[in-house]
């Protein structure tokens, strides 16, 4: 049986937020606890409201909240988890931790985080492909950083590419037998 975990899930901006949901729901049958970040830009994808239900746990959204931040919330939450997955993974959040930025409470989490990190990203071919992008990527993989995917396959937008979210039961295995 697998131990059951602690996993801080990130939620960034692609439309391949939705697929989270249905992470989450898995996580949870499975016995995981799940707690969550949003960005700003996850939040123009699904609700905070879902990934909440879902989840069973607030969502976290806000660095600079008096109740959240009189906690030390950026640092509890990368301490209480086991793991920290990132899905799906923006381009912009790639960078953020690229460069060691933390200008929200996604890449503030990041940032202080004591735990493995597992990335899984979704976007657009061209901009998975961009050479600054790559050049993020490598640096983080470096770092230590582990990454699932991206896939190739039809894009939301309708170009066909790597790029692609992997899909979810991929993500499930990495994270049932990492830690």
């Amino acid at each position: 049986m697998t131990k059951k975990k602690q996993i801080l899930l990130i939620i960034t901006g692609s439309i391949a937020a939705y697929k989270s949901l249905d992470l989450i729901r898995l996580l949870k049958k499975s016995g995981h606890e799940v707690r969550c970040i949003m960005t700003k830009a996850a939040k123009e994808f699904i609700t905070p409201l879902s990934v909440a239900s879902l989840s069973e746990n607030p969502v976290y959204d806000e660095l600079f909240s008096l109740k959240n931040e009189s906690e030390m919330e950026h640092i509890k939450l990368s301490r209480e988890a086991d793991i920290i997955l990132i899905c799906p993974a923006s381009a912009d959040i790639i960078g953020k931790m690229a460069c060691g930025l933390a200008n929200d409470l996604a890449s503030s989490v990041l940032l202080a985080a004591d735990k493995p990190i597992i990335i899984a990203p979704a976007m657009n071919i061209k901009m998975w492909k961009n050479k600054a992008l790559q050049r993020n990527v490598n640096q983080l993989q470096e770092d230590g950083i582990k990454f699932i995917g991206p896939d190739s396959g039809e894009l939301a937008c309708g170009e066909f590419g790597e790029g692609r979210m992997a899909e979810i039961e991929e993500i499930f295995n990495v994270l049932n037998s990492s830690g």
